[in-house]
């Protein structure tokens, strides 16, 4: 980066993820500040591109959750503006942000993960709704998992143990996002893998055990103090922790994703690995999980993002901005 480097910390947007960006960019402007750069915090809005082209930051920090951060549209932007910034190109974004899609490329890898429907509103009524959850129950049996086929931070999310449950959940569902993902409900530990790469390679940190509550690792459990424990390290057998950490490496790599990404999955009572989903925009709250394994790897979190927008801006200095 430059002798007085400069980054600019993308947060807020118009999601329902609003609040929770806004949390994770002061926390990670924080950390930078106190690795001695100068930081600036800014919304993706109509003063950003002025903003970008009257001073150029040295990096670009995506701390925005939901589509704005992760659908791949603001990273596109910033190719053309000549902007760098950290994490994957707008294509790996687009991939990963689409469940289906990225599943469907995770199962052609030789990654585990569980079989699923992704089911738009339009062909749900189209079709018939009883049919079609008739089919989905009888294909994929129960439990299921509804949610969102694009979307973060469990909203829209249902676990579903009972047929006459499943029209309920495909509603709400349907209130974030048109399309439904259903899948089959894996029975195990809910772990989520943080990956980063700090100039050699992809490498995962320790994995995360999620036990929230009141059983359901939804929005509230996720962000409010006292509904979800953590345990760092998950509470693993180290053959099956080592295993866990290949899979989530391999699904970053899958999806050409770069520099960070959480993997969410879940171990089965046989210490299989299921992924469920990969994000490429992590929270990074008090109570967020890439933090919580950057702690326990006894990497300091500053130091961390500091190294990944340098390497940021040293990828556009490479290409000749």
């Amino acid at each position: 980066m430059s002798v007085d480097p400069h980054v600019l910390v993308l947060a807020g947007g118009l999601s329902y993820e609003r609040e929770v960006s806004l949390r994770s960019g002061r926390r990670v402007a924080d950390a930078l500040r106190a690795s001695g750069i100068d930081v600036t915090m800014h919304d993706a809005d109509a003063a950003l591109l002025p903003l970008l082209q009257a001073d150029p930051p040295d990096a670009v920090v995506i701390a925005l959750h939901g589509a704005t951060g992760e659908d791949g549209s603001l990273r596109g932007v910033l190719d053309l503006c000549g902007i760098p910034y950290v994490g994957c190109d707008a294509r790996a974004s687009r991939l990963a942000w689409d469940k289906p899609s990225a599943k469907a490329v995770l199962r052609e890898s030789g990654i585990p993960t569980p079989d699923w429907v992704a089911l738009p509103h339009d062909r749900f009524s189209e079709l018939g709704a009883v049919a079609v959850l008739d089919r989905i129950v009888s294909r994929l049996d129960l439990p299921l998992m509804v949610k969102p086929a694009q979307g973060g931070s469990g909203l829209g999310g249902t676990v579903v143990r009972s047929s006459a449950d499943l029209p309920a959940a495909m509603v709400g569902c349907f209130a974030y996002h048109a399309t439904a993902l259903v899948e089959r409900y894996v029975n195990g530990m809910d772990v989520a893998v943080s990956v980063v790469d700090q100039g050699s390679g992809p490498e995962a940190l320790p994995a995360v055990e999620i036990v929230p509550r009141d059983g359901v690792y939804d929005y509230a459990a996720r962000y409010t103090a006292g509904l979800t424990t953590w345990h760092v390290p998950a509470r693993l057998d180290p053959a099956v922790a080592a295993h866990v950490a290949e899979v989530a490496v391999a699904a970053h790599r899958a999806l050409g994703l770069r520099d960070l990404s959480r993997v969410d999955l879940i171990v089965d009572e046989d210490g299989t690995p299921h992924v469920l989903e990969v994000n490429v925009s992590p929270g990074m709250t008090e109570t967020s999980l890439l933090p919580l394994a950057v702690q326990a790897s006894g990497l300091e979190f500053g130091k961390l993002w500091a190294t990944l927008t340098e390497r940021a801006a040293a990828r556009a200095d490479a290409a000749g901005r």
